[in-house]
């Protein structure tokens, strides 16, 4: 059985996924565009896998929906897909992928991240989006709040399967303990300090929450007060630093917000790293953080995991539910609360024993939710999308889609 697998620009998380399916079934990489609109991460090699761009010469974005329709008609024609699988609902790619689909009565498979909360909601728009998911036969979401919004939109349970969130965890287990801490960056005047720090990894964007955290941080340096720590005062000199990784449209913000907060020793903003620098930084972190008011998912979570780190997670990110332990591995949060963040950051700090314990934990929860679970869900997706759901004809579901795309 040949099974299309759709994204729309191969990042190391897509290539893991995808290489772990291909032991399991015959599956054809499809790629909407050669480069990413949104990360600028190195082309992945994709070796030993089948794989096809729509737009060889970058985004998938350069392309109008006319070329991009006919590309889509192209590929399927000549890859002959027995299933297809489906990036989300809501981008161009996914939907004129599920519209070739029903036109050709080949089963179509979601992939899907969405959150009943995760952006504002309208009725109008989610019974529309409830029609269009309807025409897919399976779907294979993040976690378990992913599946109850499946079943919220009228999709049936027994049809969604988990584990589309998952990363290389042995490539950051590996690599952590290959490096060293310590590692200086390779922006200059940057350095990663020696002692355990706080590290948070994220684009520079408002949804990320980054002022809150850095003024979290200020207060739990402003709260270190004459205690323990491993039966040592703490001081202002023994706290933590942050590590911030990342870059983007806020970075002259963040700056700003660093300087009157007077964090400029202590505060570390190395830029945006590839996946390749990644486990040198999680080598050296003693905790890390994200504090994003909404997210699907998180997917620097399941690093931080498989890198044997303690979590601190906002409870607004899409895999708190199925990754975060209260008391075990980390714990979740309020994003607003910046308080309780400060708070959190004094005790995780402060406990090395504590601190070790769910590090480990964290490993062993992420263990479950590898490239292994993505392919295993896939094939029990795969399995249920051989019975079809009952789909709306071409002419109920074509006005649908155009009209999403206008949108």
């Amino acid at each position: 059985m040949k099974v299309a697998i759709l994204f729309d620009n191969f990042g190391p998380y897509h290539l893991a996924r995808l290489k772990a399916a291909s032991d399991r079934c015959d599956v054809l990489a499809v790629e909407f565009g050669s480069s990413s609109a949104e990360y600028d991460w190195v082309a992945s090699e994709a070796s030993g896998l089948k794989r096809v761009v729509l737009n060889q010469q970058g985004s998938s974005r350069a392309l109008d929906n006319r070329e991009f329709s006919s590309r889509i008609e192209t590929i399927f024609k000549d890859l002959r897909p027995d299933v297809v699988v489906v990036p989300g609902w809501g981008s161009r790619g996914a939907l004129l992928s599920l519209l070739w689909c029903v036109r050709h009565r080949v089963p179509a498979i979601v992939m899907s991240e969405s959150t009943a909360w995760d952006e504002k909601r309208s009725a109008v728009k989610e019974w529309i989006k409830g029609l269009i998911v309807s025409n897919f036969s399976a779907a294979l979401v993040g976690g378990t709040p992913h599946k109850s919004y499946m079943e919220r939109l009228g999709f049936p349970g027994d049809r969604v399967f988990l584990g589309y969130d998952a990363v290389d965890n042995s490539f950051f287990s590996e690599g952590v303990r290959s490096s060293v801490e310590g590692l200086e960056s390779r922006e200059e005047g940057e350095k990663v300090p020696a002692r355990p720090y706080f590290l948070a990894s994220a684009r520079f964007i408002e949804k990320k929450n980054l002022p809150r955290l850095i003024r979290a941080y200020a207060t739990y340096r402003k709260k270190l007060a004459p205690s323990t720590l491993d039966s040592r005062p703490v001081t202002p000199d023994s706290s933590w630093d942050l590590v911030l990784l990342g870059d983007g449209e806020l970075r002259l913000e963040l700056e700003k917000l660093r300087s009157e907060l007077g964090l400029q020793e202590c505060l570390r903003m190395p830029g945006f790293k590839q996946y390749a620098e990644l486990p040198g930084f999680y080598a050296g972190a003693g905790a890390f953080i994200h504090a994003s008011t909404t997210e699907q998912w998180g997917l620097v979570v399941n690093e931080a995991m498989a890198s044997g780190l303690p979590v601190i997670v906002s409870n607004r990110c899409g895999c708190a539910a199925d990754l975060v332990e209260e008391g075990g591995n980390g714990w979740t949060f309020d994003p607003t609360d910046e308080g309780r963040l400060a708070e959190l950051m004094l005790r995780i700090s402060s406990g090395k024993d504590e601190r070790e314990a769910m590090g480990l934990k964290s490993l062993q929860i992420i263990e479950a939710w590898g490239p292994e679970r993505f392919a295993g869900g896939l094939i029990s997706a795969i399995g249920k999308a051989q019975a079809p759901l009952r789909t709306l004809p071409v002419f109920l579901l074509s006005p649908l889609v155009q009209l999403s795309l206008k949108r």
